[in-house]
């Protein structure tokens, strides 16, 4: 298969980009040093692609990531990065045989770990993004709680999230450190072996943690390669050209319901221009202003935000130039 055989909008992967990508963080942080998240993904056969390299741990946004992630045979240990206030399903995906982590930051998502047959968990700590996170003076007492309810607690967590995408390397640096001794100074007071942290903006500046839940590397955006990290964009949304205008704009059929538009707008790859999105468009235009595409021309873009133009689609396309070499479903949607 060619991808000018595929409908569109379609999401396309570079086999050679991502295996780059992969390849690139397995040698900067190898074995349980990453901790890849699955929620810029979603799709238990990259999963597998990042276990191959030594990444068997791994971060999860949703239950049903967890679930999705154990039942493919990838659940020796898996951490649920998000509290939530009924644990039942996870329970039910450790009496099955897989290893489960929760974040717990209050009395209410301790209570629910136990209630819901997950024993082991980790102290979310707030270190800076106002978001979840208990305060780094509270993080002790939650821990003996977890203890008293015959939890294991593995140690802390902390998401710099307000951090990593800061364009200012020594910035960027400079307040990770600042998030890192919050969380070290609460890792004290916990206890365990777990300092989890980090994230694709922060893999390569966060040497406190000992463990990065880093996801976007492997597909990469517009948002992080303004970064000039070794990664690249192996991820593009192929669209077609529905209408063009000789009043100088050209549309296809790739918007706002197949492209995570919360950090701005797509970039074309021919280097094209984009005026905007709408529902099932988006317009743009050549360099020069002019149109400059035909009707039925395919092209390519890459989003700015990984994680919710992939949950917005069903399926992935791994390809070398046009050729279509595999189709992943994108398996860990929903929740």
């Amino acid at each position: 298969m060619k991808i000018y055989d595929l409908q569109t909008p379609a999401l396309l992967v570079d086999a050679g980009d991502l295996q780059h990508n992969l390849g690139v963080m397995a040698e900067a942080l190898p074995d349980t040093r990453l901790r890849p998240h699955v929620k810029a993904h979603k799709t238990t056969r990259l999963a597998a692609r990042q276990a191959v390299l030594g990444h068997r741990t791994f971060t999860c946004a949703t239950i049903r990531e967890v679930e999705g992630m154990a039942g493919a045979g990838l659940g020796d240990d898996l951490l649920l990065a998000n509290e939530v206030l009924d644990a039942s399903r996870l329970g039910r995906v450790v009496a099955r045989g897989a290893r489960v982590t929760l974040a717990v930051d209050s009395d209410a998502t301790v209570e629910a770990a136990a209630a819901g047959g997950v024993g082991e968990v980790v102290v979310d700590v707030n270190v800076g993004l106002p978001r979840c996170g208990c305060p780094p003076e509270d993080a002790g007492r939650l821990a003996e709680l977890a203890r008293a309810r015959g939890l294991m607690v593995r140690g802390v967590m902390g998401y710099e999230g307000h951090v990593v995408g800061l364009e200012d390397r020594t910035k960027r640096a400079e307040m990770t450190e600042d998030c890192m001794r919050l969380l070290l100074d609460a890792h004290g007071d916990v206890g365990g072996d777990v300092v989890s942290a980090g994230g694709t903006g922060t893999y390569d500046v966060n040497t406190w943690a000992n463990e990065i839940q880093a996801g976007s590397y492997a597909l990469m955006d517009t948002a992080y390669a303004k970064l000039d990290l070794p990664f690249r964009n192996a991820l593009t949304l192929l669209g077609t050209v529905i209408s063009v205008n000789p009043a100088g704009w050209a549309v296809a059929d790739c918007g706002l319901k197949a492209l995570g538009m919360d950090h701005g707008n797509p970039s074309l790859t021919d280097g094209g221009v984009v005026w905007f999105c709408s529902d099932e468009h988006v317009t743009f235009s050549a360099k020069d202003g002019s149109p400059g595409y035909l009707t039925g021309q395919r092209v390519r873009l890459v989003p700015a935000h990984i994680d919710p133009t992939v949950a917005y689609h069903e399926t992935m396309h791994l390809v070398d130039g046009e050729d279509v070499l595999e189709s992943w479903p994108v398996d860990l949607r929903g929740w």
